[in-house]
């Protein structure tokens, strides 16, 4: 277990090795869950701000599902959650002609016509946060692939030798900061030797 500030670590994080293969898993973890994407209280903002937008790059049966349910949806479970396509598929996912799931946010980012990248928890995955109920500012990273979904990710990482906190470096730096990723990055270097 690695602790910086009040983030408890797990030595999965800087220990595994992970890289997406988007080519095998066809980006299974948008529609495999037990509920759509975990949302922070500021994303609720960004996704209401950037609607208009992101609903351009959406599917009819998505535009629909927001008609219905909203653009979010509370979840005992996860707290408020991007809503999904009769319990699969993200909302706001869109499958390219390989038959690929890619995120209508993203792709709105990605085309420069929003500044929001994606919620956090997409981002982050397969690291998974969650905050303590005894104290809310104590927070758990934990390392969490989906056995089944993420072989072929396990398999590259392994392959091309790259520890899962540097696979997501831009994805921790986002959420937490340069100086936590330097932090955690020394004591990755120094639990090497």
């Amino acid at each position: 277990m690695i602790i910086i500030d009040n983030k408890l670590i797990s030595d999965e994080v800087i220990e595994e090795q992970f890289v997406c293969d988007l080519a095998k898993c066809k980006g299974a973890c948008c529609e495999d869950g037990d509920a759509g994407a975990p949302l922070t209280d500021e994303e609720l903002d960004e996704i209401v701000n950037n609607y208009d937008i992101i609903k351009s790059y959406m599917t009819e049966e998505g535009k629909a599902v927001i008609e219905k349910e909203g653009k979010y949806v509370y979840d005992k479970s996860f707290g408020w959650v991007t809503p999904t396509i009769n319990n699969a598929i993200c909302a706001y996912g869109i499958r390219d002609a390989k038959g690929t799931i890619m995120c209508a946010i993203e792709q709105a980012y990605l085309d420069q016509k929003i500044t929001w990248k994606k919620p956090i928890s997409c981002h982050l995955f397969p690291i998974k946060i969650t905050k303590s109920k005894q104290d809310p500012d104590l927070e758990f990273v934990n390392y969490e692939p989906r056995e089944d979904l993420c072989a072929a990710a396990c398999s590259l990482g392994k392959k091309l030798k790259v520890p899962a906190y540097i696979f997501l470096k831009d994805a921790i730096i986002r959420k937490y900061g340069q100086e936590f990723y330097d932090t955690l990055d020394a004591t990755a270097n120094r639990n090497k030797g």
